[in-house]
């Protein structure tokens, strides 16, 4: 099972096509932290975060965790720690996971520099919600109810090909 992302505004999984957005400078085979680009290849889809307090019953074959207050994710490069989810009381630069806006209120992370992690390679890229389609950071932006289908869709083997 294949999701594709074929180019800055699609996203493919079976008969579905959903409308999505991608980094603000598009897509890279050289991804580099802060370069506003999406990595591009073929990655496994890890955890699945979901604020409990903004959404109810998700329906998913992936691991589900919910998001606390302290939750973060590492994107500082020299830290030990770097693209991994971290308590945000240690003082190491991150991504807020628990925000008021509604991007991270369900996110996917896409297996992209998780494991032995280069530092300045990239960090924190996911599928999470947009509302606008303005380009993310380096991750895939799907509606909240595009996303909800996606996950209701796929399992553990679903990987993601970005091209």
């Amino acid at each position: 099972m294949l999701i594709k992302v074929k180019n800055k505004d699609t996203l493919i999984f079976d008969e579905f096509i959903f409308r999505c957005a991608v980094g603000k400078k598009g897509i890279s085979s050289n991804k580099r932290e802060g370069d506003f680009q999406t990595p591009r290849g073929l990655f496994k889809l890890d955890t699945v975060y979901y604020r409990d307090d903004r959404i109810k019953n998700i329906q998913t074959k992936l691991n589900l965790k919910k998001i606390k207050r302290n939750m973060g994710w590492c994107n500082e490069p020299k830290s030990g720690k770097y693209n991994s989810l971290i308590s945000i009381k240690e003082k190491i630069k991150h991504e807020r996971l628990y925000r008021k806006d509604n991007k991270y209120d369900i996110l996917i992370v896409i297996d992209y520099n998780l494991k032995k992690p280069k530092p300045f390679k990239g960090s924190a890229i996911f599928v999470h919600l947009t509302k606008n389609f303005n380009g993310t950071a380096g991750c895939v932006a799907l509606l909240k109810k595009d996303l909800l289908i996606l996950l209701k869709l796929i399992n553990k083997k679903t990987k993601i090909k970005i091209y």
